[in-house]
C-alpha cells in the first residue's frame, strides 16, 4: 500500500481530487497562489531547458563514440526517422479525430483577473534557447570524441547527472503541486471539466491509434509473420506490465532486454540497443503527446495547426526524445516549454495537457516499452542484412 502511493499519477489524482472537493471553500487568493507557484517553476524550467537539452545531446554523442561508429550512426538515425513517422501517424489520426469530437470547443469565457500574485522576474535572453544548446552540443561533443579530450566528456557527463538530478529529484516530486496549480487557473472557465466530459471518446481514440501502430510495428519486425507477430508481443507483455504498473522505462530494462532477446536472430543486439535508446525511443510518448498537441490547437484557435508552424513544432519534439530522462516526470518538464514556444500554448492549455498526460502516463510508458522492443526487432532485420550485402560485395 506504501509503495502505491509513492506512485505520481495517483499522488496528483488524490490531489486534484481534494482540490475539486473543497474548490468551493478555498478562498480566491489562495487559487492564485496555487497557479503562481506553478507558474514560477514552469519559467525556471524554460531558463534550464536550453542547459538540458546541451548536456543531455553532448552526453549521448559522447556515449554512442564508445560503440561502433557506424553501428551508432545508423541506430541514431534509425530512431530519429521512427520517432517523426510515428509523429506524423498521430497527426494524421488526430486530424480525422477532430472530426468527431468536432463538439468539442474552447470557452468564450476568460478570467483576466486571474493573475500570478508573483512571477520570475529574470528575463531569458533571445539568444539562450534550446535550438541553439543542441547546436553547441552536437559541435562541441563531437570535437571532444574526436579529439578524445578526456576534460570535454566528463562536463558532458557531470553536467547530465546535475541536470538529470534537478529533473528527477528537484521537479518531478513537484508535479503535484504543479500540476494542481495549472489547473485552478483552467477550473475558472471550466475548461478541462469540458473535455474529460468528453473523456471516453478521447480515450477510445488514443487506446485504438496506439494499438494499431503497435502491432503494426510487431508485423514488420516479424516479417509480416502474425503467428511471429503473436508471439513477439507475448514474449514483451512481461516488461510492458512492469512498465505499466511502476511509469519508469529505466527500472523495466531488464525486463525488456530480456523479452527482446527471444526475438531476436542475434540476442546479443538487445543489450547494445535497448540501452541505447530507451531515452530517445518514445514512441508512446510521440503518439499520445502529439494527438493531443494537435486536438488542443484545433480546438483553441478554432483551426488546424498552419504546416510550417506543425513543422517547427515537430522537429523541435522529435529533438526533444534526445533529452529527456526515461523516469516518471522527466519528459514532460522539457516538453511543456516546447509546446508553449512553438505552439503558443495557453496556461490553460499547458494544465490540460499536464493533466491528460499524468492520467495517461502508465499507458505512455507500457507503450514506449514494447515499441521499443518491436522498433529494436525492425533494426536488427535493416542490420543483419546490410551485413550480408557487405558480404556479397
Amino acid at each position: 500500500m506504501k509503495a502505491l502511493f509513492k506512485h505520481r499519477a495517483l499522488q496528483i489524482l488524490l490531489l486534484l481530487s481534494l482540490y475539486f472537493v473543497f474548490y468551493s471553500c478555498i478562498p480566491f487568493d489562495v487559487h492564485r497562489l496555487l497557479y503562481s507557484f506553478s507558474l514560477f517553476i514552469k519559467e525556471i524550467l524554460i531558463l534550464l531547458l536550453p542547459l538540458t537539452v546541451f548536456f543531455y545531446i553532448g552526453d549521448a554523442v559522447i556515449s554512442f563514440q564508445k560503440k561502433a561508429p557506424l553501428f551508432v550512426l545508423y541506430l541514431f538515425v534509425f530512431e530519429g526517422i521512427s520517432n517523426f513517422l510515428s509523429v506524423y501517424y498521430a497527426t494524421f489520426c488526430s486530424y480525422v479525430a477532430s472530426f468527431s469530437l468536432s463538439s468539442l470547443g474552447a470557452p468564450n469565457e476568460t478570467f483576466e483577473t486571474f493573475s500570478p500574485l508573483f512571477k520570475l522576474l529574470i528575463q531569458k535572453p533571445a539568444w539562450y534557447s534550446a535550438d541553439k544548446g543542441a547546436l553547441l552540443a552536437i559541435v562541441l561533443s563531437l570535437a571532444a570524441s574526436i579529439l578524445s579530450s578526456s576534460a570535454g566528456k566528463k562536463l558532458f557527463s557531470s553536467g547530465k547527472r546535475v541536470f538529470e538530478t534537478i529533473l528527477t529529484r528537484g521537479f518531478s516530486p513537484l508535479i503535484p503541486l504543479f500540476t494542481v496549480g495549472f489547473v485552478a487557473k483552467t477550473a475558472q472557465s471550466k475548461t478541462l471539466t469540458q473535455l474529460l466530459s468528453h473523456s471516453a471518446s478521447l480515450f477510445i481514440w488514443i487506446f485504438t491509434i496506439l494499438c494499431f501502430y503497435l502491432f503494426l510495428l510487431f508485423f514488420i519486425g516479424s516479417n509480416l509473420n502474425l503467428k511471429k507477430t503473436i508471439l513477439s508481443i507475448k514474449n514483451l507483455l512481461e516488461a510492458g506490465s512492469i512498465a505499466f504498473t511502476s511509469g519508469c522505462s529505466l527500472s523495466t530494462m531488464p525486463s525488456t532486454i530480456k523479452g527482446v532477446e527471444k526475438n531476436l536472430k542475434e540476442p546479443s543486439l538487445a543489450k547494445s540497443i535497448i540501452p541505447a535508446t530507451t531515452n530517445i525511443q518514445q514512441i508512446g510518448d510521440c503518439i499520445i503527446n502529439t494527438f493531443l498537441c494537435y486536438l488542443l490547437y484545433s480546438i483553441y484557435f478554432k483551426s488546424p495547426p498552419p504546416p510550417l508552424v506543425w513543422i517547427n513544432f515537430t522537429l523541435f519534439f522529435v529533438l526533444a526524445r534526445y533529452a529527456t530522462a526515461a523516469v516518471l516526470g522527466g519528459a514532460i518538464f522539457l516538453m511543456l516549454p516546447i509546446y508553449e514556444k512553438t505552439l503558443h500554448f495557453t496556461p490553460e492549455m499547458i494544465s490540460i495537457i499536464l493533466s491528460l498526460n499524468i492520467l495517461l502516463d502508465p499507458i505512455v510508458t507500457a507503450s514506449n516499452v514494447l515499441a521499443n522492443g518491436a522498433l529494436c526487432q525492425i533494426f536488427e532485420r535493416f542490420w543483419l542484412n546490410k551485413a550480408e550485402l557487405k558480404k556479397q560485395n
